[in-house]
Order: C-alpha cells, then sequence, then structure tokens
C-alpha cells in the first residue's frame, strides 16, 4: 500500500507484466527464396552466409554457393592490395619514411653547424651596425645642436628645430653645401683634366718633339687650368 500510494504520488505509474518473448519452435529458421513473402534482403548471398556461419549445416545452405565468384575474388583481391597492402611494401614504405626522417634532420643538423660556424662572424657584424647607428645617431644630434646654435646666433633667440624659420634655414644650408659639393667636383674634375694634359705633353715630348712647343702648351694648359679655377672661385663668392 505505502509503495502504491509513493507511485500515486509520482504520477500514477501503472503496474502490468510484461508479455514473454516468443519462442520459435520447429529448429532453424530456413527463407524460402520461392516464397513471395519472403523479405529481399533475407534471399541474398550475405543473409546465407550469415544463416551458414551461425547453423552450419542446419541451415540448409550449400557451403558451395557461398564462395565469391571469379569477378568477386578479383574485386576482394583489388581492394586488399588498396587498402591494406602486403608487408613487403609497408616494409619499403617505413624505410623510405624513415630515410627520409634521417635526410631531414641530417640536413638541419648541417645547416645548424653551418650557422652556428657564422656565429661569431654574425655577432661582430651586429656589434659594428649597432655602433654605427649609434655613431650617426650621435653625429645628427651634434648637427642639431649646431644647426641650433647657429640659428640661435642668426636670429637673436633660441628656436624650436620643429619651426618653419628653422626648417627654412635648414634648406637653405643644405642648398649651399650642395652647390660647394658642385663646385669642388667641378675643381677636381678640371685639375684630373690638367694633370692628363701635362701627362700626354710630357710623352710626347719623350718621343722626340720639340721640347719648346711641348712647354708652350704646358703654360697655355697651366693657364687655363688658373683662369677657371679663378671664376670658379669668383663664382663660389657671389
Amino acid at each position: 500500500m505505502a509503495a502504491r500510494r509513493c507511485c500515486s504520488l509520482l504520477g500514477g505509474v501503472r503496474f502490468y507484466n510484461a508479455r514473454p518473448l516468443k519462442r520459435l519452435d520447429g529448429g532453424v529458421y530456413c527463407p524460402d527464396p520461392a516464397d513471395p513473402k519472403t523479405p529481399p534482403w533475407q534471399r541474398t548471398d550475405a543473409y546465407q552466409a550469415k544463416l551458414f556461419g551461425r547453423h552450419g549445416a542446419a541451415s540448409g545452405v550449400s557451403p558451395a554457393k557461398l564462395w565469391p565468384t571469379p569477378q568477386q575474388l578479383e574485386a576482394i583481391e583489388e581492394e586488399e592490395r588498396t587498402w591494406y597492402p602486403s608487408l613487403r611494401e609497408m616494409e619499403r614504405s617505413l624505410d623510405a619514411k624513415e630515410e627520409a626522417a634521417a635526410a631531414k634532420k641530417r640536413q638541419r643538423e648541417e645547416l645548424i653547424a653551418a650557422r652556428m660556424a657564422k656565429m661569431p662572424e654574425m655577432i661582430a657584424a651586429w656589434r659594428k651596425e649597432m655602433q654605427d647607428r649609434k655613431k650617426k645617431e650621435l653625429e645628427a644630434k651634434e648637427e642639431r645642436q649646431l644647426l641650433l646654435a647657429e640659428a640661435r646666433e642668426r636670429f637673436g633667440h633660441k628656436m624650436n628645430e620643429y619651426s618653419t624659420e628653422f626648417q627654412e634655414m635648414v634648406q637653405e644650408m643644405e642648398k649651399a653645401k650642395k652647390k660647394e659639393l658642385k663646385e669642388l667636383r667641378k675643381q677636381q674634375r678640371e685639375e684630373a683634366m690638367a694633370r692628363k694634359a701635362r701627362e700626354r705633353i710630357a710623352a710626347t715630348a719623350s718621343h722626340g718633339e720639340d721640347k719648346e712647343v711641348a712647354a708652350v702648351e704646358l703654360s697655355h694648359q697651366d693657364t687655363q687650368t688658373i683662369e677657371s679655377f679663378s671664376e670658379t672661385g669668383a663664382s663660389s663668392k657671389l
């Protein structure tokens, strides 16, 4: 009574006994392929093989019917070759994988050894690069301080390096430096031309020609060089 009362509180569970399973009497069930009521899946070779495997000769299935046809056997062998390689093939595949892994490891070790051998050189190059960078930064800082000092002398007051006046002054100074560099290159080029002319005249005189003519040409070349230098100096002053 107490159990029924608890069950009623839980929602009214019905109490009944399930029917026992029916037992098939009369031996092994063997479907009749000629019977139209036999399901199609019970007529297949796979079901026949299942019956023979479960009941043996009592199933009434002939083992000769279960053996695959030549076409089926060929398909099974092809499937085995595709999905289940032979032991030799697996050994060859494993050996190839091991050789590839060993070659990759050896190549990595050689690369590491080569880079470790270059490590002192690379460290020295890195230190030199850092020193050059610090040197350039220091030179740029000193140049900026000099420019600020020059700007203070020119304008009479302290200037900000980001101001428009300071930037204009820097541009003017850069133009002046470029002009001086251009004049210097021109002067060097003219000096080189004069030196080549003197060498050519000296070589001509050494071959037995008139030395006076060579001397006149040399003095004429020197005069042209001096005049060009004077013109260069005058233009630079202007």
